[in-house]
């Protein structure tokens, strides 16, 4: 059994052409563009990181129907729609259009509609075929699973029934349809009688149990799917999501992609049903990782905080308390990954949750400090202040275990990641000499992230009056900023280091972690225009966007995970640093060209395409096994967006300061959804100057450059 961590790779299967994914919380469905899946594919009804369907096709008279198109409205639910031609001899009217409503959630339920085309009544076979393995998420991402040996199939009471044994739990999955089906061999069959140009109609359910407990499916047999849970979530989600009216409408189709693929990737603890959080990617990484989950819900906070409130608490909840090298689990440590349910058995040690990352700790601090800035949680965020100490206690004691001031990782566990920062292939920080360095490694975003964390802890010290807690940790960024910039900065190459390695060597390969740093400020202020040059360099930028390693770096390959790819979030990030620094024209640069990538991907951003230069071929290559959506990447437009318009909360009043700088392809420009405190604000741009306005009084002060 493989176990989500143990590469640090790309999934191990990518997504086939013609399929088609359904998502809703922990449940996903993969399946052909004409609703069947196929067995011995990595397809199936997956629950719970459990596949519960690995086999579900539709016969009629025999025949497969021929796919005509799939229509989807919601990230839950599709419409298959299929033709199945008039038999040899019949006449050409005899046409039937077939038409399978899905829906899922802990389950899955289908509608079964055949319209009947011709003048006469029809009288036909329908069969529906099904089969169950309940192999387990990894082994199918990793194309391990086995034929089921030790799965009992029964046909009872017109319902066909699975059951197994695996990992001290029973699992069993009933199918059951309306409209009195004959059960046998894994198949439920209706004898129909359509009358002439009408409608014949059955609903079949597929209904999980574990321990002999059923789950509850989201969009019960007959009840209105508009009333559904998941209906209501993304109602609520789609009402309070940033609205943009723009000229240009690939902009606009960017935007809108973003909000409805961040909607798609909400999950939900089941001991927390009302706290959201958002999982990393479809289909094989709806879970919750630290890292992803903190960036993603950083670059949504000017227009929802909600995520990162739950974020905090979900990750607060479970945050270090002992030391377990085999989950590489330490007091106060922020985790890498964890998995909701009886998914946690699949886990490493038997255990839900791994804890082998350098930068969630930091993140965790950074997005608590940013979430009160944004002034909607001050409760919240002075409840989990203790958290956010022990996270600060992690950094110290064991993020930084030769006390030399920077934060470095090296594994406990030959199964956890090599590389614990997110360049987590094995491969992913090198030298420009193409040398793999070796741990302990201390990323420089990291220390950036930790400078962050630092200045955090010192603004709530300020805020609660505690002059000296505040001296203390402002002294402590002030510290490390120093030793950063003396330790990292390359003087004769004009870029920072990637890293230091095990005997504190510069990691001097080009790569994009430099723009982190001028994201999170670590950077001095007479450094950040060599930075910034070198991102934008040929070398670097693709014209799609920053590459993570230079073209001219030894380990260069545009076609790689983490070598010379282009990712959109990292893109994101750099953008925010150049703008910070005052760079407007590179920000500019880097925001159109991930706009304009974004269109070539039917304007969704995946998790990362290759890094080929934009000249030599008329659109972003794919990688080909990127996540998609993705949830980092659904947000990078977003976070691109809060960055040309320069936004960003004055610390201690319930204000904004605002200075737009949009390419003037996009404007006028209006954007109605910002929340600010208990504000909602819409800023308006044009091309001879901008207004804000909100439901209370807001302000606006001018753009702030360099170091905060």
């Amino acid at each position: 059994m493989t176990t989500p961590w143990s590469a640090g790779e790309a999934p191990a299967i990518p997504g086939l052409p013609g399929t088609v994914t359904l998502i809703e919380g922990s449940t996903f469905c993969i399946s052909q563009s004409s609703g069947d899946i196929l067995p011995g594919e990595p397809q199936g009804l997956f629950v719970q990181d459990t596949r519960v369907l690995s086999g579900w096709s539709l016969t009629v008279d025999g025949r497969p129907a021929e796919p005509l198109s799939v229509q989807r409205a919601d990230p839950y639910a599709a419409a298959f729609l299929g033709r199945l031609p008039p038999p040899p001899g019949a006449p050409a009217g005899a046409a039937m259009l077939i038409v399978r409503r899905r829906y899922i959630g802990d389950g899955m339920r289908e509608d079964i509609a055949i319209h009947n085309t011709a003048r006469r009544p029809a009288a036909v076979a329908v069969t529906l075929t099904a089969d169950a393995d309940f192999a387990d998420l990894f082994e199918v991402k990793a194309g391990l699973a086995q034929p089921a040996a030790a799965v009992r199939a029964a046909a009872t009471d017109s319902a066909l029934t699975f059951d197994t044994r695996r990992d001290q739990h029973r699992h069993r999955l009933v199918i059951s349809g309306d409209g009195n089906p004959a059960a046998a061999a894994g198949a439920l069959s209706w004898r129909a009688l359509i009358p002439a140009r009408g409608e014949w109609l059955v609903t079949v359910e597929a209904v999980p149990a574990r321990d002999g407990i059923p789950m509850s499916l989201h969009h019960p047999r007959g009840q209105p799917v508009e009333n559904a849970v998941p209906a209501r979530r993304l109602r609520e989600w789609r009402q309070g999501a940033p609205r943009v009216t723009t000229p240009d409408p690939d902009l606009a189709a960017v935007l809108h992609r973003s909000v409805e693929d961040i909607g798609a990737l909400h999950i939900f603890d089941p001991a927390h049903p009302g706290r959201p959080v958002v999982a990393a990617g479809a289909p094989w990484f709806m879970a919750l990782f630290g890292r992803d989950s903190l960036l993603t819900s950083w670059m949504l906070l000017p227009w929802d905080d909600s995520l990162a409130a739950g974020t905090l608490q979900t990750l607060a909840d479970r945050q270090g308390r002992a030391v377990d090298p085999a989950t590489e689990e330490e007091p106060g440590r922020i985790l890498h990954e964890v998995r909701f349910g009886p998914a946690a058995s699949l886990a490493l040690s038997g255990r839900s949750a791994y804890y082998g990352t350098a930068d969630a700790t930091p993140l965790f601090v950074m997005l608590l400090g940013e979430l009160r800035r944004w002034g909607r949680h001050g409760p919240l965020t002075q409840d989990l202040l203790p958290h956010a100490d022990r996270a600060l206690e992690w950094m110290r004691r064991y993020g930084d275990a030769d006390g030399d001031g920077f934060i470095e990782y090296s594994r406990k566990t030959p199964a956890g990641l090599v590389n614990q920062g997110w360049k987590d292939s094995w491969d992913g920080i090198n030298f420009a000499d193409g040398t793999i360095a070796e741990p302990p490694i201390a990323l420089a975003e990291v220390q950036g992230y930790a400078y962050a964390a630092y200045r955090a802890r010192a603004a709530f010290a300020r805020e609660a009056g505690d002059a000296p807690a505040a001296r203390h940790w402002a002294a402590a960024a002030a510290r490390l900023k120093r030793a950063f910039n003396q330790a990292f900065w390359l003087p004769d190459k004009g870029w920072y280091a990637a890293a230091l390695d095990d005997g504190k060597r510069p990691v001097d390969a080009l790569t994009s972690n430099i723009g982190h740093c001028l994201w999170t400020g670590i950077a001095d202020a007479d450094k950040a225009s060599a930075v910034a040059d070198r991102l934008l360099s040929e070398e670097m930028f693709s014209g799609w966007g920053i590459r993570t390693l230079a073209a001219s770096m030894a380990a260069y390959n545009p076609m790689s995970y983490h070598n010379g790819s282009v990712w959109p979030h990292d893109n994101a990030l750099c953008a925010a640093g150049l703008m910070r620094y005052g760079f407007t024209a590179h920000a500019q640069r880097v925001a159109e060209a991930i706009f304009d990538a974004a269109v070539h991907f039917g304007y969704r951003l995946p998790e990362l395409f290759c890094g080929f230069p934009r000249g030599d071929h008329l659109a972003p290559i794919p990688y080909p096994t990127s996540c998609s959506p993705q949830a980092w990447a659904a947000a990078a437009p977003l976070q691109l967006l809060s960055t040309l318009l320069r936004i960003a909360p004055q610390p201690g009043a319930a204000r904004l300061r605002c200075a737009p700088a949009l390419p003037g392809r996009y404007l006028p420009l209006q954007v109605a959804g910002l929340r600010l405190a208990s504000t909602r604000l819409t800023i308006d741009v044009h091309h001879d100057g901008w207004h804000l306005t909100g439901d209370e009084d807001a302000g606006s002060a001018p753009e702030e450059r360099g170091d905060r």
